[in-house]
């Protein structure tokens, strides 16, 4: 089953370059699209069949959740991406249910090669709206992942497929590519996914064969005789058409780029007020407006029950005087006098993230945790130049670096002091790492927002990126939990008081790196209700 909603935007550049195609009377996706999702859903780029074609990865035997375990979708295969990154496999499980591209676990599992990692480091984020048009901000660009450590969509996916999730250790990025490679030249279309899809990958990709359906065939810059062409030319198609599978995960919208499928987007709507920034209005600048709107409403019009309906979600499709009050708390900023979260700060409507980096806290808490209070503001994390003369002492395992330990982009625990997540630390002015580095340097400057001499100089702002993670987006939670780039929190309560518990500590200055917005935080018990509801309101039936 294909979950693909095709952006304005993206549709408006398919139509103008005739990439749009149809069969007969029937309107198809892009063929870029549907064998992209294909790609995505194949499971034999995985180290485990390179290792052993005829044998099942154990790691896929079940499907992890909070709450225990399932049967699992893929039991008998190995890695895909649509292994972290589920929707409708579950669908009718009431522990489970449906994913906006997400998974169910705290971290998902990964194969096992012996070096110790069952699970990925970090939650499995929601892939929906990570790389719609919209968010590549004029003034930043996108980059990718919780630490920022992809330029392209085709960049992560190149990572992906050749890293730790697919069973590819640092170091084996050639024999991952050479056998994807050799994948995609063999395959003899009878394999249940070529049924689907429209046969041999060689046929598809070359693009030229008149017996393949239109709905199959791939604009000629997708296009590649995969017989004459380098493993690493046929990679990097792979990556390409992987990449406009993903690019086109977008929640509902219409005609006008509007967001529809929300009771929050029917409330807007029903009263009238701005769906989204004017021409050249920043997203900061459209939330405090949209906030001056609601609290001028005088007789604001409420979605009620039988206004719509859920299928997908245990909640009524509507939009109260509860949740109302939630989204005055979100978009508020807190003083000592006014109640308020300043959600809003970091999560910008209309998507509901600034796609920047922030540091919540939820590293020191999870550290303290372990090796008692105040242990990570006394963590000893050195500076620029130690730390990049020092790579296997203190950065991420690279194809450079295969030995390094990692012990900054590691899951903290209580037999490893030394050891954590440092989150954007980790990539920021990494040499490894060129490719992300003039946007993330342009991102963190511009969030620090001074003009002190020096202080947007990389030395300076290494500091700033310590904990800090991507800004995830708030849309559809209902599909996407557990939360946080540690998948710790359950439920969206127990996310509020930790951001409670976050804002008293920065405002003790208790809080390594901390950040402004988080001592404009005044909440408290009584407020989570009505802040769960607004969140909660920003659900829809993703499909």
């Amino acid at each position: 089953m294909k979950h693909i909603i095709l952006s304005v935007a993206v549709l408006l550049s398919l139509v103008s370059e005739n990439k749009l195609l149809a069969s007969n009377s029937e309107d198809h996706e892009p063929a870029q699209i549907t064998i992209g999702e294909r790609l995505f859903l194949e499971t034999r780029f995985a180290q485990a069949f390179y290792a052993r074609p005829k044998m099942a990865d154990p790691a896929l035997s079940k499907t992890i959740t909070v709450g225990g375990t399932l049967k699992s979708p893929f039991s008998g295969k190995t890695m895909s991406c649509r292994a972290c990154h589920m929707v409708d496999e579950h669908k009718d499980t009431p522990a489970a249910g449906m994913r906006s591209y997400s998974d169910y676990a705290k971290r998902p599992p990964v194969p096992n090669r012996g070096d110790t990692a069952y699970t990925s480091g970090r939650n499995s984020m929601s892939m929906v709206n990570i790389s719609h048009p919209y968010q590549a901000r004029k003034d930043q660009g996108a980059v990718f992942h919780y630490d920022g450590e992809f330029n392209s969509m085709e960049d992560l996916v190149r990572a992906t497929y050749t890293g730790r999730n697919f069973g590819w250790l640092a170091g084996e990025e050639k024999i991952a590519i050479e056998h994807i490679a050799k994948i995609i030249r063999k395959d003899n279309g009878e394999g249940e996914l070529a049924q689907e899809f429209g046969g041999r990958y060689s046929t598809l990709l070359k693009g030229t064969d008149k017996n393949v359906a239109e709905k199959f065939k791939l604009p000629a810059k997708y296009r590649i005789d995969v017989l004459q062409a380098t493993d690493k030319e046929i990679f990097n198609t792979v990556a390409k058409l992987v990449a406009a599978y993903v690019t086109n995960l977008t929640f509902q919208i219409d005609n006008e780029g509007n967001y529809v499928g929300s009771p929050y987007d029917a409330f807007l709507k029903k009263n009238h007020l701005p769906q989204q920034p004017n021409k050249n209005e920043s997203a900061k600048a459209y939330s405090s407006r949209l906030l001056k709107e609601i609290n001028n409403l005088k007789q604001p019009l409420f979605v009620i029950k039988d206004e719509g309906k859920f299928s997908s979600h245990k909640q009524e499709f509507i939009f109260s005087k509860k949740e109302l009050r939630g989204m005055k708390l979100f978009f508020g900023k807190g003083t000592k006098n006014t109640t308020a979260g300043n959600c809003v700060s970091c999560h910008t409507a209309p998507h509901f993230s600034d796609f920047g980096f922030h540091n919540t806290g939820l590293a020191q808490q999870n550290y303290d945790e372990l090796h008692g209070i105040g242990a990570f503001k006394k963590l000893l994390i050195p500076g620029l130049i130690e730390r990049n003369k020092n790579h296997n002492k203190f950065l991420p395992a690279t194809a450079k670096h295969p030995t390094a330990s990692s012990r900054f982009r590691s899951i903290a625990a209580k037999d490893k002091p030394g050891y954590t997540d440092l989150g954007l630390w980790n990539v920021f002015a990494n040499p490894d790492m060129p490719a992300p580095q003039k946007k993330l340097k342009n991102i963190i400057c511009l969030q620090n927002k001074t003009s002190a001499k020096n202080s947007c100089s990389t030395t300076a702002l290494l500091d700033k990126t310590i904990a800090a993670f991507k800004t995830p987006v708030l849309r559809d939670l209902g599909h996407s939990n557990p939360y946080m780039h540690s998948g710790q929190f359950d439920n969206l309560q127990q996310v509020v008081q930790f951001y409670i518990a976050s804002s008293a500590q920065a405002k003790n200055n208790n809080l390594r790196n901390s950040e402004s917005p988080l001592r404009e935080i005044n909440l408290s018990a009584k407020d989570l209700e009505p802040i769960v509801a607004f969140l909660k309101s920003l659900n829809e039936d993703y499909d």
